[in-house]
């Protein structure tokens, strides 16, 4: 039949291809790579290495280290917070002292300013002392304002002014100068007496004869009582006057702040 001798002569085609020297013994291989035989094994998939030479000491078994640990000696003794303090919390100064608000201080110049013949403490005016005297602008502030005058702003406005032209004034005078803040706490506890003027505004008013008699006599009293103060605390003797007059210059504003 055409298929059968077709088929006898694809068979005989593939006998023919196929034909090898390669048989199955030849798959246990060993291949020698210089330093050692590796052999493989493909049917059993089994693998044999062998490796090169290891020296002995790396086959030893690696000893536990029994040594010491450093331990650095302690240097620094943490401290608690009472060293910074003192032994306890009660040695602690007064919170007001530390912001440089002394009552007894305040008094005092209050006192000063009160009683023109008084003799001023140097120690103490000399002081750079702010809680007072805004505490004095706002009370004259507070008096215009209920005399129906809002004046704040020449009120702040004038002070400082004031106190840089005092200021400058002072130190061209003194020999041993004077330093602006001290030059405004003066002022501004000799700002004291003006409340009371215009305390007076808030009842009657100012403008007559009355009125300018006494605005007359509290710039009198706060240009005497701030001159004096001065000259006590840059040891200023016999220049009063000279220093009482830039002074009363400085009040007689305020006065007619006050007044008109």
């Amino acid at each position: 039949m055409p298929g059968g001798v077709t088929m006898s002569g694809f068979d005989n085609l593939n006998t023919d291809f196929y034909q090898t020297s390669y048989s199955i013994d030849d798959q246990a291989q060993s291949y020698d790579y210089g330093g050692g035989t590796y052999s493989k094994q493909y049917g059993g998939y089994e693998y044999s290495q062998s490796t090169g030479y290891v020296p002995p000491e790396m086959m030893q078994q690696q000893q536990p280290y029994t040594g010491q640990i450093f331990q650095p000696s302690p240097t620094y003794t943490p401290s608690s917070p009472q060293s910074f303090y003192g032994s306890n919390f009660e040695d602690e100064p007064p919170l007001l002292e530390e912001l440089g608000i002394n009552f007894d201080h305040i008094w005092q110049k209050t006192l000063t300013v009160l009683h023109p013949l008084k003799i001023a403490d140097g120690s103490i005016m000399n002081e750079t002392d702010l809680a007072g005297p805004m505490v004095f602008c706002l009370a004259f502030g507070a008096t215009l304002l209920l005399a129906g005058k809002i004046q704040f702003g020449y009120v702040y406005g004038i002070s400082a002014i004031g106190c840089l032209g005092m200021f400058c004034l002072l130190n061209l005078m003194s020999m041993t100068g004077v330093s602006f803040g001290c030059v405004a706490s003066v002022l501004g506890y000799c700002l004291l007496p003006m409340i009371i003027l215009s305390s007076f505004a808030v009842v009657f008013s100012l403008q007559g004869m009355m009125g300018i008699i006494l605005a007359a006599g509290i710039i009198s009293w706060c240009s005497f009582s701030a001159s004096k103060i001065f000259i006590s605390a840059l040891a200023m003797e016999g220049q009063q006057l000279l220093v009482a007059y830039p002074c009363a210059l400085l009040y007689g504003v305020f006065a007619l702040i006050s007044v008109f």
